[in-house]
C-alpha cells in the first residue's frame, strides 16, 4: 500500500498513501485503499491510548464517505479523536489530496480490551 506515518501521537496520526498502486480498474483511487489508510491510522492512534491504560484496542466500526476521487500523486490523512474513554475510542480521518481537497471522510471506532493471556 506504501503507507508511511509522518507523525505518530494519540490526539494527531498522520500517514500518506500514493495513489499509484492502490488504484481500481477506473484510474481512481480505489476506496478500500481510502479504507485502508483511515484504518491504520486510526488504530495505531487507539492502540497508543490503549497501552497508557494497559489494555489493546480492537476494531469495532468503520465508515467512509468518499467525496472526491484522486488520480495522482499523495494523499494524506490525519486522524483526529472524537472519543477517548475507557473501553473505545473513536476517531475522525480526513483524507486530503495533494491540493488539501478533501477526498474521504472516515470515522474509526475500536474497542478497548484486556490482554489476553499468552498462549
Amino acid at each position: 500500500m506504501g503507507i508511511e506515518i509522518t507523525r505518530w501521537d494519540v490526539q494527531e496520526m498522520v500517514g500518506t498513501m500514493p495513489v499509484k498502486g492502490n488504484r481500481q480498474p477506473f484510474g481512481l483511487l480505489h476506496g478500500g485503499a481510502n479504507a485502508v489508510l483511515a484504518e491504520q491510522l486510526g488504530s495505531i492512534a487507539s492502540a497508543m491510548h490503549a497501552a497508557e491504560h494497559g489494555l489493546i484496542a480492537l476494531g469495532l466500526e468503520l465508515s467512509c464517505t468518499h467525496h472526491r476521487a484522486a488520480r495522482e500523486g499523495i494523499v494524506t490523512g490525519v486522524a483526529r479523536p472524537i472519543h477517548l474513554g475507557r473501553s473505545t475510542a473513536t476517531y475522525e480521518i480526513v483524507i486530503t489530496d495533494e491540493e488539501g481537497k478533501r477526498t474521504c471522510t472516515a470515522r474509526l471506532t475500536c474497542i478497548l480490551r484486556p490482554k489476553p493471556p499468552a498462549a
